[in-house]
C-alpha cells in the first residue's frame, strides 16, 4: 500500500502569516507536525513524508529539520498543493494523506485510523477522522468561537459513518442539553480533524472540480466533495480530555495551545 504523507505548509496565511514557523513551547509548528508524520510512518515500510510549500523560508526550515520538501508554487487549496507535490516529487502512491501543517496536536492514532480505513472501506473516496467532544471540550469550543468563529469544524454523519455535512457552525443544535449532560460525559457533537486520506484517483478528481457554492461560503474544501457526490468516510478516534482539539489558525489559537501545554 504505497502511501505518501504530504504536509502542506504555506507561509502567507491571511490570519496568521508565517504560522508553520511559529514556535510552540520552543519547537516550530512544522517541526511538530513532521515529528507526528514520522511517528505514524515508522510502523510501515512504504510511506514517504514530504513538506509541500511555496515559500523559500519554509523550504529552508524543512532542510534544517531534515525532511524532504517540494516547492509547488501558488495553489488554490491545500489539496491542490498536495496533488502538485505528488506530481513534482515523481512518486506514485496509491494513497495520499494530507496532514495539515497547522495541526501539530493531531494524535498519531488519527493517522493510523486513516491507514486502516483505506483497507476497511473500499467504496470510500476519502477517509477522515472525527471525535465526539466531551461536554467540557464543547464548552471550550463554544467559548473560543466567540473570538475566532472560523476555528474548529464539526461533522454530521450517517449511521455508517459516511459524512453528511461539515460546518464551522457547531452542529447539531442540541435540545434538552441539560438532560443529555446528565446521561453521559460525551456530547453528540463530532469535531472534524483537518486530516484527509485520499485514494489517488479521488484526489485528482477533486482537484479538477470547480469550487463549490458551500465550500466558498464556509471556507471548507471538503464541502466541494459532498456537493459532487464523493464518499467521505469518517472514522472515529478518541482524544484525551482537555487536549488541543483543532488546528492553529490564529495567534489566539497559538496562545491557547501554549496554555494547554
Amino acid at each position: 500500500m504505497r502511501t505518501a504523507i504530504i504536509i502542506p505548509a504555506r507561509y502567507g496565511s491571511t490570519r496568521f502569516p508565517g504560522k508553520p514557523l511559529a514556535e510552540i513551547a520552543g519547537q516550530s509548528m512544522l517541526s511538530r507536525v513532521v515529528d507526528l508524520a514520522r511517528t505514524a510512518a515508522a510502523k510501515y515500510s512504504d510511506i514517504d513524508v514530504l513538506v509541500a510549500t511555496d515559500d523559500q523560508r519554509i523550504a529552508d526550515h524543512a532542510d534544517a529539520i531534515g525532511v524532504e520538501h517540494v516547492m509547488t508554487g501558488e495553489c488554490a487549496t491545500g489539496s491542490d498543493r498536495v496533488l502538485a507535490a505528488v506530481k513534482e516529487s515523481g512518486k506514485a502512491p496509491e494513497f495520499v494523506l494530507n496532514l495539515q501543517g497547522d495541526a501539530p496536536f493531531t494524535p498519531a492514532a488519527a493517522l493510523h485510523a486513516i491507514l486502516k480505513g483505506f483497507e476497511a472501506y473500499d467504496e470510500a473516496d476519502v477517509i477522515t477522522p472525527v471525535h465526539a467532544l466531551r461536554w467540557d471540550d464543547l464548552d471550550r469550543l463554544r467559548e473560543s468561537k466567540k473570538t475566532t468563529p472560523f476555528s474548529g469544524t464539526t461533522a454530521v454523519v450517517d449511521a455508517g459513518g459516511k459524512a453528511i455535512w461539515f460546518s464551522k457552525t457547531i452542529l447539531p443544535a442540541i435540545r434538552k442539553e441539560e438532560a443529555l449532560r446528565g446521561q453521559s460525559d460525551v456530547s453528540p457533537v463530532l469535531q472534524h480533524m483537518g486530516l484527509y486520506g485520499y485514494r489517488m484517483e479521488a484526489l485528482e478528481r477533486f482537484c479538477a472540480l470547480p469550487e463549490g457554492t458551500y465550500e466558498a461560503l464556509e471556507g471548507l474544501e471538503q464541502l466541494r466533495m459532498l456537493e459532487n457526490g464523493m464518499h467521505i468516510q469518517c472514522v472515529p478516534i478518541e482524544i484525551e480530555a482537555g487536549a488541543m482539539q483543532s488546528g492553529i489558525d490564529t495567534p489566539e489559537d497559538l496562545e491557547r495551545a501554549e496554555a494547554l501545554l
